[in-house]
């Protein structure tokens, strides 16, 4: 079982790369659920992502409710991540971001696939959730677990799910492989759009979507993690890239 101390610190460091990268600018959060108690998740409280520290971290309920936010501010959306874990036993950590090259696909017909061998992990297919369709006109901010519940129905048992006009949502068996998922969306997303506008697309088959997912693993894992530490000026901890 993970050691909580060593979970809370790559959480900060999961915060710290996903900005150094550009997933996340001063909006956006990463969760992990609880190594000792999976029905409880981990987060900052509402601040940006690479000013968060250990100090900044909370422990919530599946509900969204802070265990002991001592006057400390929650982040608003935090029932996205709340909802996943509730829906998927499986996921140990998830991403919500607002990456500027996943919108267009979440606001026009073109669908995001994968068409690169490293961006395979983000699925077949990234689904669409739009929140109009179930609650009308709001702010597209998920604000309650009703809210959230709908959106993990879209994102089902994939990695990823766009939100129409607001950004995405990933979801991962460990945290390192959040981040990973996260970035290779960004980068499908903004060489999908150059690509298309050179003409047709030619994207990974399903065969070879699977057979990159299968061959995923901590040790590939580990070698992107080590990397995007060193460019965040965070500590890598323990790999499985010797």
């Amino acid at each position: 079982m993970a050691d909580l101390d060593l979970v809370l610190e790559e959480l900060v460091t999961a915060n710290r790369i996903l900005a150094h990268e550009g997933v996340v600018d001063g909006f956006g959060h990463v969760t992990v659920r609880h190594p000792q108690r999976p029905d409880r998740f981990l987060m900052s409280r509402a601040r940006a992502p690479d000013c968060v520290e250990l100090a900044d971290l909370m422990e919530f309920t599946l509900e969204g409710d802070p265990v002991d936010a001592k006057g400390r501010k929650p982040y608003l959306e935090r029932f996205i991540h709340g909802a996943v874990y509730e829906a998927r036993p499986e996921i140990m950590s998830v991403v919500h971001n607002h990456s500027p090259s996943t919108i267009p696909f979440g606001i026009t017909s073109k669908r995001l696939r994968p068409l690169m061998h490293m961006c395979a992990t983000i699925g077949h297919e990234v689904p669409v959730w739009d929140i109009h369709d179930k609650f009308g006109d709001t702010s597209l901010l998920v604000t309650d677990m009703d809210m959230g519940r709908d959106l993990a129905k879209t994102l089902g048992a994939r990695p990823t799910a766009l939100m129409r006009g607001h950004g995405c949502v990933v979801a991962a068996e460990t945290l390192r492989k959040a981040v990973w998922v996260s970035i290779y969306l960004e980068l499908n997303a903004n060489l999908q759009m150059k690509a298309m506008a050179m003409g047709d697309v030619t994207f990974l088959s399903p065969g070879e979507v699977d057979a990159v997912i299968s061959r995923t693993n901590a040790f590939g894992i580990d070698r992107g993690w080590e990397y995007w530490c060193r460019r965040a000026a965070r500590p890598a901890g323990a790999l499985e890239i010797d």
